[in-house]
Parts: C-alpha cells; sequence; structure tokens
C-alpha cells in the first residue's frame, strides 16, 4: 500500500480547508490582556490620570478598609486579608491596565466646538504621559459610532484626537472602541475607514485596530437567524482584537427593565456565550461590561458597592470573561482584589496539575493538551496581572515564563 501517495492526496484534497480554518482560527495571539478597562469621558482626561485614580483608590481603601480584616469584611471576598498588600501595591505601580478616552455615552453631547476641544485635550493629555512614561500600558479611544445620526461627528473626534496623540511621533499601541454595531456591513466600513487614516497619518498598513462593542440585539442574532456576531469577527480582516458587552444598552434593547438591568440577567449570560463562541479560537478576546451601581459615600454605601462588584468580577471570570469594564476610582481596589482572589484559588491545583503532566505523573486527574493549555493560561494571566509571581510558579511547575507561554500557545495541525 502506497501510504505516502494516499496522505499526499488527502493532503491535496484538504490543502484549500486547511488554509481557511489556519486564516479563520489563528488561536490566542499571544501577549497580555488586561483585567480591566476603565472608561473616562474625554473631557475629564488630563495628564496623569492613572496616577489620580490610583491615589482616589488608594485613599478610599485607607478610609473604608484600613486593614485586611476591614476589608475581608467589607467585600466578602476570601483570602481578602492576604491580598490587601498586593491590591495596595498594584493601586500605586499600575492602578489602570487599560484607559479608554470617552468621546461617546459617558461623554454625551455638549456641542460641536465643546466636543472638538475635549477631543483634542484628551489627545494631548496621553501624549504627555506617553512621552512621560505614565501612561497605562493599553490605551485607546471610543468615538460615537457608526450609525447615520453619528457617524460625522464620531470621524472628526476620531481625527481630531489622532492628530493630537500622534504629533508625528508614531502611533503606540492602541486601539478604537466602535461602538452600538449592528451590521456585518459596519464591520467591512470600519476596516475600510482604519486603512484610510493609516494612509492620511503616514501610519503602518494594520496599524490601527479595533474592538466592537456588542450592545445591540441585531449584533447577537441576525433577522436570518444567524449570529451576526460571528461573521463580524471574519469580516474585520484581522483588525478586530476584542468583543466588549455593553451591559445597559443590550439589556434595554430586550425590555428589560431599569431596576433589572445587570451583567448577571439572563439575556447578558445568552449574549455573553454567544460572543464567547464567536471569538474562539480567533484570537479576538473579550470584556464583560459594567456596573452602574459604584461604591462611593458613606460606609456602608461605598462596602456594599464593593461586595457586588467583586461578585460580578468573580462571576465573570468563573464565565472565562477575563476583562470588564471600571467606571469610577473606587472599583479599582475590588477589581484587583476579585481578580487577584481568582487566581490565587486557581494556582494550587492548576499548578500541580500541569507540573504531573508535564512529568507524566500518574494520578487521580489525567489531563489532556487542551486542559493543559487552559491551565497554562491561566498561570500566564495571573503573572500578567501580578497575582502570581514568577518564583512561586516555577517552583511549583517545574517550568519557567517561556516554557508556559509556549504550553499557552500551543496550536493543533
Amino acid at each position: 500500500m502506497d501510504l505516502d501517495g494516499i496522505a499526499g492526496e488527502l493532503d491535496q484534497q484538504l490543502s484549500t480547508v486547511d488554509y481557511e480554518r489556519e486564516q479563520a482560527y489563528p488561536g490566542d495571539p499571544g501577549g497580555r490582556q488586561p483585567v480591566h478597562t476603565v472608561y473616562v469621558p474625554a473631557d475629564r482626561v488630563r495628564p496623569g490620570l492613572a496616577a489620580a485614580w490610583g491615589a482616589q483608590a488608594r485613599a478610599v481603601l485607607a478610609e473604608h478598609a484600613p486593614d485586611g480584616a476591614a476589608l475581608a469584611a467589607a467585600t466578602g471576598v476570601d483570602g481578602a486579608a492576604e491580598l490587601r498588600g498586593r491590591v495596595l501595591a498594584k493601586l500605586t505601580a499600575e492602578p489602570v491596565e487599560d484607559l479608554r478616552v470617552d468621546l461617546e455615552d459617558g461623554f454625551g453631547a455638549p456641542g460641536e466646538a465643546e466636543e472638538d476641544a475635549a477631543a483634542r485635550s484628551a489627545g494631548r493629555a496621553l501624549r504627555e504621559d506617553l512621552a512621560a512614561g505614565t501612561a497605562p500600558p493599553f490605551f485607546g479611544v471610543r468615538p460615537k459610532g457608526l450609525e447615520p445620526a453619528l457617524r460625522r461627528r464620531g470621524l472628526r473626534s476620531l481625527a481630531l484626537f489622532l492628530t493630537e496623540l500622534l504629533d508625528g511621533t508614531g502611533l503606540p499601541g492602541f486601539v478604537i472602541t466602535f461602538p452600538k454595531v449592528t451590521s456585518v456591513t459596519q464591520v467591512s466600513a470600519a476596516v475600510w475607514l482604519c486603512a484610510r487614516l493609516e494612509r492620511e497619518f503616514g501610519l503602518a498598513d494594520g496599524e490601527l485596530r479595533f474592538e466592537l462593542q456588542i450592545e445591540t440585539t441585531q449584533a447577537i442574532l441576525g433577522p436570518d437567524g444567524r449570529a451576526t456576531v460571528a461573521e463580524m469577527v471574519h469580516a474585520s480582516e484581522g483588525r478586530c482584537v476584542g468583543l466588549h458587552y455593553g451591559t445597559y444598552d443590550y439589556s434595554a434593547a430586550c425590555g428589560v427593565t431599569a431596576a433589572l438591568q445587570s451583567m448577571a440577567h439572563p439575556v447578558a449570560d445568552h449574549a455573553k456565550m454567544v460572543m464567547l463562541l464567536a471569538a474562539a479560537g480567533t484570537g479576538v478576546r473579550l470584556s464583560d461590561g459594567s456596573t452602574n451601581i459604584l461604591p462611593v459615600g458613606g460606609a456602608a454605601e461605598v462596602h456594599a458597592g464593593w461586595r457586588l462588584h467583586a461578585r460580578l468580577i468573580r462571576r465573570s471570570l468563573d464565565s472565562a470573561y477575563y476583562q470588564g469594564w471600571d467606571l469610577h476610582p473606587h472599583q479599582l481596589p475590588t477589581r484587583f482584589l476579585a481578580t487577584y482572589a481568582f487566581y490565587r484559588d486557581a494556582f494550587p491545583a492548576a499548578a500541580a496539575r500541569l507540573r504531573a503532566y508535564r512529568e507524566r505523573i500518574a494520578g487521580t486527574v489525567l489531563d489532556e493538551p487542551a486542559t493543559a493549555q487552559a491551565m497554562a493560561i491561566a498561570l500566564v494571566r495571573g503573572l500578567d496581572c501580578g497575582a502570581l509571581e514568577a518564583a512561586e510558579v516555577t517552583a511549583a511547575v517545574g517550568a519557567d515564563r517561556a516554557e508556559l507561554d509556549a504550553l499557552a500557545r500551543r496550536r493543533v495541525g
């Protein structure tokens, strides 16, 4: 039997579908994903914003949870007492991982001149922070969307923002958030717009990337019964790097009354699971939305806001949504506390099982390569955000960061 010949013919028959699969599902791109996105109205963006948010977060922590026991009681997070020092260090060194300058709903429509000024001033503020080395590691802008009534205003604000941000210095890591997308055609238009702006600003091909904000029902389910969001991802020509769930617009579109609109409502769960499936294997990352119940006011109000925020973050993490929105500095303590608790809870078992998998040690759990990859990804995420230390992970797994990264990026075929 000529097995080599048969195999060659089989390769030939499947070559087209193999290529198409590689293009459509390239896998995780590697690199760090921020644990949150902080949305700040453009007219409130000033140089030193991240440090200012960190200072406010540390101040509310000192006032309403001055020690570990108080933080545990205030938030209901297991292990909070032991994690308070780690959270405090994060709030000092890197309080904002991802900043999104908001020129859409959070900014409103104060007038043409006012929006022009805000777009310009926000771009200048970020440029100053980049030059000073104080900008968040990830950042971007959310202009008004691509719907007819707002697209010209959104384009103008985006162009003004980029003009001030770039100032002839080139574009660092940056993303545009397109809100309220409803159709695949809008995504194709966003691809065209990015390419045109690259030419106008002298940027490299493909340098402008975007996120799609999923906050309309049409983005989840089209009139033909198909999952529109999946088609959107594949129409983006590799420029789409994220899908962000819009809690309140989507809930309202489904008719959910204001008192019940939440990241934890069943309509939210359905939308986010469709998004999860649409993004799987594509390299596009997911972000949950926000809660508008803020930890502000007296101790009772702050503690109640913290407990709700921490519960919702843990729920998102358990559902494989590793990023979310924060809208106020007082949410930062629970963002990092709940995130750190999640990764530290996962660490002992994941490390032990990954060591057993690597060293082929027999035990009560027989892990497959895909599960080993998932455990490596969890450890890498924990390292990236500061929940875990490199030395403790290496000691527990018997593998350094390079090997963990390789396991996390494993490809089949």
